[in-house]
């Protein structure tokens, strides 16, 4: 597979931040995330955010998602998409965005 061929193979897509938690079980700070992605539905994701973001700060804010990566649990929470973001400084972690509102579930190409 090329790398381009990679790339195309990831299913990326805009979602809404609709719910924000923190995990308490998770051994590095995280928070539960609930994103709506549009026709995709509501998928959950845990992601360390917490070093910039209040849950209040997330919760409404359009994000960028990987959707086909399969599920799996991280510290007893179901994370189903990985959503995208930047480390900033060590260890503190900005979301990547659209650069003005998009269609939840829109595919980014």
């Amino acid at each position: 597979m090329t790398p381009y061929e990679a790339f195309e193979s990831m299913d990326i897509r805009i979602g809404e931040i609709v719910r924000v938690e923190l995990n308490e079980k998770a051994k590095k700070p995280a928070y539960k995330i609930w994103i709506d992605l549009g026709e995709l539905g509501e998928k959950t994701t845990s992601a360390q955010y917490t070093h910039h973001y209040q849950p209040e700060d997330l919760v409404g804010k359009q994000v960028v998602c990987v959707v086909n990566l399969g599920s799996r649990k991280i510290a007893g929470f179901t994370s189903e998409v990985l959503m995208l973001g930047a480390e900033s400084d060590p260890g503190a972690v900005v979301y990547l965005t659209t650069e003005r509102a998009t269609p939840l579930g829109s595919t980014v190409f």
